[in-house]
């Protein structure tokens, strides 16, 4: 008996032996697994995030391109994603997010094996569920556990799941639970290449994190999942089951009641799908504008414009830049109506002589994108390339009632487009040069080109303030000097009225460029010569190239809207010529300052006769004068008010500068190909331009935010010209083969948007 209970014991004892053996080996060698993947021994698994890595995650940001008043005009990216800090967020997401993904995240330390021991139970009831915590996932969005960089010779998911785990433990050791939770949510990918809470927020419900209540928070956290299974954009259906589920999941825990659910999980899921990209928010051609140089910039000094969340600090004031898009919106749209009503059916593009060019649309579906790609498809098979350029096929297409689903041809795309009106709008404090609205174009979307800086249209009468400036500055000329009214012939030019009808008398300058005289800047340009009016324009900040016609006194050569209204801003500016500035700073992601950018300042005039020349742009504004319309406008009361209008042969630009001493506005109007226009005067720029700098003034100056001051266009101190002409008559002067012409200025140089970076 003592024997066998003797044996017994042996045995006992020799299993629970082999038992600690077995576990203890057991225990060592996954210790030593776990060492060896956290060493990467013999480079046999792969990465690991190193200490230093943990410590300072970094993730791909969008730069922001802010306002002068602090509003988010638009990003550049490749991800979309804009952090955001823990207090921004609303209670609602983290609540969301603990009772649909990791409901112990408070209670463990980085890996919850209660949920992971837990998973075979859920796979024998058919409940397919989830492990991983919140810092497991973070792991994963952070340090890219799974990437190809990061596996080695051995890899597995047993291997990926352990650097998940030891990375996640690592994350807890590294950070507060707060931090890491707003890590998560500024990282997690949402679907339809938007990246963190902030961006979801705003691309999918147009709200700021902090304003999203349960249901938007459990409509967001359902997608965390499956983002492309359960977006709300293409699955509505399951959308909505998600949202419901993780409401569900928020009252069983507490965090809402039962009535709460219910009522919530009823609502629609009051989605308000706005992608953030570079054709949404304010300010999408000066964005576009801006960008190579930026991309220049950050690569120059070391940053990459799309990744290392920049902040861009522009002088744009936001409130309005929106004035000017909403006023080019209605008005163009009014444009567009009436020039459809005034071509009766007829097509818009006609040659010089007012005939129909029955090859136009033809011609460009040649120059077009989509002709060259079937041209490298088909080759020299052109039946093939026409037969594709006219089948129909559906499109989403632009136009003023909204953006409308339908079916056209390559061919009748071109030619749809090709019928519509365009413009530009530029805005800025003519004393501190800085930019306040900038609009490019009618929809940035479906039309890249900027009117502004990109495109050059000749100005008509637009340019002859220039002509002027030089006669004050060079010639002594006064508003009230007198130049004879009548034909004027230089070699093979004559200049003519718009009226033809003249005078045969002397009028004062104050009357010529009210009236918009074509004579007399012919005569000033015959007595003073084309190279002296270039050399001036330069001066002026006109970059644009310019031949040596004498017609150019009447705005024969092409120039942007950037450069009319920074020359104009010289005569508010006593005189000093300031190069319109867009950028005021950058800064890195965590606000610290890169570079400042400060106003290119030259003195081109002397204070006096930039005066006399704000005296003269008054002059529009008279009786008879070329932009007496504007004066229906109440800005104009109280109010020192400047303005030029511009028309071209056959009606093909129209344009309209207004000056004051706090705001000047520049706006081109016209086809995108010079064949395109009105027919009649009702393509005049007093008609069509006009119009729109006139009401975007209007709510300048009348938007109590903005607060814009009236006020007169400061006069020097000692003035020693007497403006009352009534008792000012001047003799006429004459052409004069002595005259002294001043030798010409050096040409300047190129003064465009790459000098101020």
């Amino acid at each position: 008996m003592v024997q066998r209970f003797s044996g017994r014991s042996k045995n006992y004892q020799l299993i629970i032996r082999r038992a600690w053996l077995v576990f203890c080996s057991g225990l060592l060698l996954f210790s030593f697994y776990v060492w060896s993947v956290s060493t990467n021994l013999f480079d046999l698994f792969g990465k690991m995030p190193s200490l230093r890595l943990l410590e300072n995650p970094r993730n791909d940001l969008a730069s922001e391109v802010y306002s002068a008043d602090g509003v988010l005009l638009g990003k550049y990216f490749t991800e979309n994603r804009s952090p955001v800090d823990f207090g921004e967020i609303s209670p609602h997401v983290i609540n969301a997010l603990l009772a649909a993904e990791d409901i112990r995240f408070e209670r463990h330390s980085g890996i919850d094996f209660k949920g992971t021991f837990a998973i075979p139970v859920y796979l024998l009831i058919g409940e397919k569920r989830g492990s991983s915590t919140i810092s497991q996932q973070l792991a994963k969005n952070l340090y890219n556990i799974r990437s190809t960089e990061n596996t080695g010779p051995i890899s597995g998911i047993l291997i990926d799941k352990t650097k998940e785990w030891l990375t996640a433990i690592k994350i807890e050791g590294s950070y507060t639970k707060q931090e890491i939770i707003t890590m998560y949510l500024n990282t997690v990918y949402f679907g339809s290449f938007t990246y963190g809470i902030k961006s979801a927020a705003r691309s999918f419900l147009k709200k700021e994190p902090h304003q999203l209540e349960p249901y938007d928070a459990a409509l967001l956290v359902g997608m965390l999942n499956n983002p492309a299974h359960y977006s709300p954009v293409r699955h509505p259906e399951r959308a909505r089951w998600k949202r419901n589920s993780v409401l569900r999941k928020m009252r069983d825990h507490h965090f809402i009641g039962d009535e709460a659910c219910k009522k919530f999980s009823s609502l629609p899921l009051g989605l308000k799908f706005s992608p953030e990209n570079a054709s949404r928010g304010l300010a999408t051609y000066l964005r576009g504008y801006i960008e190579p140089e930026l991309v220049r910039w950050a690569n120059k000094n070391n940053f990459d414009l799309y990744t290392d969340g920049l902040k861009i600090r522009t002088t744009i004031d936001s409130r309005l830049q929106r004035h000017g898009e909403e006023v080019v919106a209605a008005q163009m749209a009014a444009q567009q109506e009436k020039f459809v009503a005034h071509l009766g059916g007829q097509t818009p593009w006609v040659s010089t002589e007012g005939l129909p060019r029955k090859d136009y649309i033809r011609d460009a579906a040649l120059r077009s994108a989509r002709f060259r790609q079937l041209k490298e498809q088909y080759g020299d098979e052109e039946d093939s390339i026409w037969t594709v350029m006219k089948t129909p096929v559906p499109m989403r297409v632009f136009s003023w009632s909204g953006e409308m689903d339908t079916l056209l041809s390559p061919l009748d795309s071109i030619r749809y487009y090709k019928q519509f009106l365009h413009t530009g709008l530029l805005s800025m404090d003519p004393v501190s040069g800085t930019v306040k609205a900038w609009v490019g174009g009618i929809n940035h979307q479906y039309f890249k080109y900027d009117h502004v800086k990109q495109g050059r249209r000749q100005p008509g009468s637009a340019f002859k303030p220039i002509v002027y400036a030089v006669a004050v500055e060079k010639m002594g000329y006064t508003p009230c000097t007198q130049e004879l009214d009548a034909p004027i012939s230089i070699g093979d030019w004559t200049a003519r009225n718009y009226s033809r009808s003249y005078t045969n008398e002397p009028v004062i300058l104050r009357q010529a460029m009210g009236q918009s005289l074509n004579t007399v800047p012919a005569r000033i340009t015959q007595k003073i010569g084309v190279s002296t009016i270039i050399d001036y324009a330069r001066r002026l900040g006109i970059t644009s190239p310019l031949r040596r016609y004498p017609a150019i006194c009447l705005g024969t050569e092409a120039l942007s809207v950037y450069e009319l209204l920074g020359a104009y801003s010289t005569f508010a500016n006593g005189g000093v010529w300031a190069l319109p500035r867009i950028i005021t700073r950058i800064e890195d992601r965590y606000g610290n300052v890169l570079q400042e950018f400060t106003t290119q300042r030259r003195e081109v005039m002397n204070p006096e006769h930039a005066y006399l020349m704000t005296d003269l742009l008054q002059s529009g504004l008279q009786a008879r004068g070329s932009a007496q319309a504007l004066l229906q406008y109440s800005f104009t009361r109280g109010n020192g008010v400047g303005a030029k209008t511009g028309t071209t042969q056959n009606y093909s630009d129209g344009w309209c500068v207004i000056l004051t001493q706090k705001l000047a506005t520049a706006v081109w109007f016209g086809g995108d190909d010079m064949r395109i226009h009105y027919r009649d005067a009702n393509g005049t720029g007093s008609r069509t331009a006009l119009p729109i700098a006139g009401e975007f003034m209007e709510r300048a100056f009348a938007d109590p935010v903005v607060d814009l001051i009236k006020a007169p266009f400061r006069a020097p101190g000692n003035l020693s010209v007497n403006l009352d002409c009534n008792f000012n008559q001047q003799t006429v002067h004459q052409a004069d083969s002595t005259y002294y012409v001043p030798p010409r200025a050096d040409s300047l140089k190129d003064v465009g948007f790459r000098q101020e970076f």
